[in-house]
Formats: structure tokens, sequence, C-alpha cells
């Protein structure tokens, strides 16, 4: 009971850290274009974090079930998983260079599953295809109403069998009323620890940059013929929109993460029968089956507001500044890129690296002035911290869950 406190206070410290790690994120385009004061952004992106957080859970329940195998995961398991990113996040945000979080903590997962296996790689979800069928009422084509004596049947679901084929009929109430039957489908769904994050980790940038690049040059093109300080004006007012719009879908991605690691602590620990004789008023904590309860969904917001609310200076500096210089239109068409991308991989259950979005959408809008007005060996420095992420964050969650396991500490 005490391990499982400590995984899920140390899961919102993560929170924490990822919210003033990931505040540039959002609001460094706008202060660097200086629509907004770094307080007013880091004031919207707080709340716009926090609502953001309170929207959906697919992407928690691709961290807690879809990623690693949960027969190999415990509460020490989690809990070094989650020291494994803490230590990468903070030596990236001391050293002033945006990485990705949710990489960190995917890293560090995967490491932990790997150590509690003793070097199964089976632990690790790496390609998986589910299947699902899926029913859709469509209208009744005509040879099937022909062959069909419609007026002989009730309003209602009907089983109708024609040949060797059995249709499921929905007769309307009154007559004249469209015919439906009942048709299914399969479903397959890409899951797994490559299709859910290292094609992802490589396509997200990709579209930041491509699609920023394009957006930017339709902008440039529909206000060729406006003036700079009307461009100015216009796109400072939008890029409040914008900025919000980024910081919603960073908290709707980002706060998901955590609360799929808490949901799976408890999950494991009920499974491990932890939690048979709960004290009164603990019994919120008993997790049957694989769920994100609202109290969970609820505290991660909070956490994940409360860290952007402390701010990320030194990240801030270099994706707002170091990248390349930036007037508001850029600011805001980088974000409405980077956004609009995050929540298409969101829908999707995909737990993307909102810093590697945003950091494409910069460039390839930056690349619209000139290639050269992009500072690329900045760029570089950003994209050996991305490559580096997964397999560091990992080794130090295998290394302190195998320290655990060497010093008996683990059981």
């Amino acid at each position: 009971m005490t391990l499982v406190i400590c995984v899920i206070l140390v899961a919102l410290a993560f929170e924490y850290i990822n919210g003033f790690h990931d505040t540039a994120n959002a609001v460094a385009t706008s202060v660097a274009t200086k629509v907004l004061t770094p307080a007013q952004a880091i004031i919207l992106s707080a709340v716009m974090n926090l609502v953001g957080a309170m929207m959906g859970v697919a992407v928690a329940k691709t961290i807690g079930q879809g990623l690693v195998d949960t027969q190999y995961i415990n509460s020490m398991a989690v809990l070094c998983a989650l020291f494994g990113a803490i230590a990468w996040n903070l030596f990236t945000w001391w050293i002033g260079l945006p990485s990705s979080s949710s990489h960190a903590l995917i890293g560090g997962l995967c490491g932990a599953a790997l150590a509690s296996a003793h070097g199964n790689w089976h632990a690790i979800k790496w390609i998986e295809l589910k299947t699902k069928v899926v029913h859709q009422l469509v209208a009744a084509p005509q040879n099937l109403l022909d062959s069909i004596s419609v007026l002989s049947l009730p309003a209602g679901t009907n089983t109708v069998t024609l040949g060797t084929n059995q249709y499921t009929v929905v007769i309307p109430p009154a007559p004249g009323g469209q015919v439906m039957i009942d048709t299914t489908r399969v479903v397959v769904e890409h899951a797994g620890l490559w299709h859910k994050v290292v094609k992802p980790m490589f396509l997200a940038p990709t579209a930041g940059v491509v699609c920023g690049f394009i957006l930017m040059g339709l902008l440039l093109i529909l206000f060729r013929r406006a003036s700079p300080a009307l461009m100015n004006r216009t796109f400072g007012k939008m890029q409040w929109i914008s900025a919000a719009w980024m910081s919603y879908e960073h908290g709707r991605n980002d706060a998901q993460k955590t609360m799929g690691i808490i949901a799976l602590t408890l999950y494991t620990a009920t499974q491990s029968n932890l939690f048979n004789n709960l004290p009164p008023g603990l019994g919120f904590l008993y997790t049957p089956t694989f769920e994100i309860a609202f109290w969970v969904k609820l505290i991660c917001a909070i956490a994940i507001a409360a860290g952007t609310a402390a701010g990320g200076w030194k990240i801030i500096r270099t994706m707002g500044h170091n990248v390349v210089k930036m007037q508001p239109i850029h600011g805001f068409a980088a974000q409405t890129t980077a956004a609009a991308v995050i929540g298409v991989a969101t829908m999707g259950g995909i737990p993307l690296s909102t810093t590697h979005v945003i950091s494409g959408s910069i460039m390839g809008v930056g690349a619209t002035k000139r290639l050269n007005a992009v500072k690329w060996t900045v760029a570089e420095r950003m994209m050996w911290a991305w490559i580096f992420t997964i397999p560091t964050s990992a080794f130090l969650a295998y290394a302190i869950l195998s320290i655990f396991q060497w010093t008996n500490l683990a059981h």
C-alpha cells in the first residue's frame, strides 16, 4: 500500500516536471514574437493545459496497456520507470535542451519492464495487430428490398435469410421510411511500440516541418499585399488563439500519459491482491479492470497545470529565440500546425511528443524565409536529444530496478 502511494506521488511529481519542462512547447513562440508577456503566456498555457488534461483517455490506455506486458509490471517497476524519466527530464531541462517527456516516460516504462522480466524482450509489445468487429446501419440496397416482402415484416429489427446470407433488417414504424440493414466490418488496429511510438517519433516532426512550411507559404501568398503593421496586429491577436489551442492539445495528450501510469499501478496492485483489505475511505484505489477514474484525471490535470505555471525559461529561450527569428505570423503558423498534428494523434491514442512536433513546425515555418534562416546547429542538438531520450531513460530505469532487485529492495 505504501509503495503504491509513493508511486502515485512520484507520478504526480513527473507530471509537474512535465508541465514546466514542456511549457515552452506552447508559449515559446508567443513570447518570442512579443505577442504575450512571459507571465501572460504561462497563465494561458496553465489554464488550457488543465482543460485539455480532462478530455479523453485514449493515450492513457495506450501507455497503460499497449506498450508493455502488464504481467511484468508492479509498483516498484513503475516507480523505477518514473525515476528514469524524471532523471532525463531534469538533465535536459538543466542544459536548456528540448526533449520529449513522453518518450522519457515510455523509455522508462520499457526499461523497467525489461528488468522486471529479467531481460525477456517479450515484455515489450513491439508490434501488435488488434482486430475488432464494427457494426453499422446502412440503407438497404434495392436488390435486397426487392427480395424482401417489407410489408409483411413488423416494425423493428428482423432477421431475414436469403439463400446462404442472413441479414438484420430494421423496418421503420411509419410506412415509406428508410429500411436499414445492419452491416459488419472488421477493423484492424496497428498497436505496439513500433506503431504507436517509434513511427510517430519520425513522422510527427516531419509532418510539422511539411505542414508548417505549407501553411506559412499559403499565409504569405494570401497576405502578400498587406502591410507589416497590419499583419503584426492581425496575427498578434490570432496567436492568442493558436497558443491556447496548442496548450489545450498539449494537456490532452501529455497529461494522459501519467494517467495511464497511475491507472496501470492501481490495476496491477489490485490484481496482486494488495487492495483486498483497504481501510475505510481508500476504496477508490480498488481497480479490478483497467480504467481511468475521474479522480486520476483530476489530480493529473492539476499537476500538469501547476508545473506549467512554474515555467521553463531555459527551454523557452532555446525554442523561441535560438531556432529561428519569428514574427507573429510565424508564431501563429507554427502553433496552429503543431496543435493540429497533436490533435489528430491524440484521437488515435498515440502518445506523441509535443516537443518534436512544435520544433518541426518552427523549422518548417522558418524555412519559408530561407533555409539558412533556421539555425540548424541548434536543430541538430535537439535531434540528438530526441534520438537518445528513449534508450537513455530505458537504461536508467533498467539500471535502477536491477539495483533494487540485486539488493532485494524490490521485494
